[in-house]
């Protein structure tokens, strides 16, 4: 899986579980497929195009998500943080 792919996987797999109590959350990641955010509400998931010209452009622009991010909504816009929750939903930094 791309990298690019897992950080869209990442940020769908968080939007969807936003009012989800943290321990609930599981997440099904699949090779070859995108996840992608398109604002409150709008959630979409299709397969990539497999050419290597698709994985290449995709890579291009994309950032690792580094461990320990936090993603949450506020007011109906994504946002994400480094730190950490702990079982009952408090926030820490590393």
């Amino acid at each position: 899986m791309t990298k690019l792919s897992k950080t869209l996987v990442v940020t769908a797999a968080f939007a969807v579980i936003a009012t989800s109590a943290f321990s609930q959350a599981s997440w099904d990641f699949k090779a070859g497929m995108a996840y992608v955010y398109g604002g409150p509400g709008k959630m979409s998931a299709m397969a990539m195009a497999p050419a290597e010209r698709n994985h290449d452009a995709m890579m291009k622009n994309a950032k690792r998500v580094p461990d320990n991010t936090v993603f949450f909504l506020d007011k109906g816009t994504l946002y994400s943080t480094s730190g950490r929750l702990d079982p009952t939903g408090n926030f820490y930094l590393n």
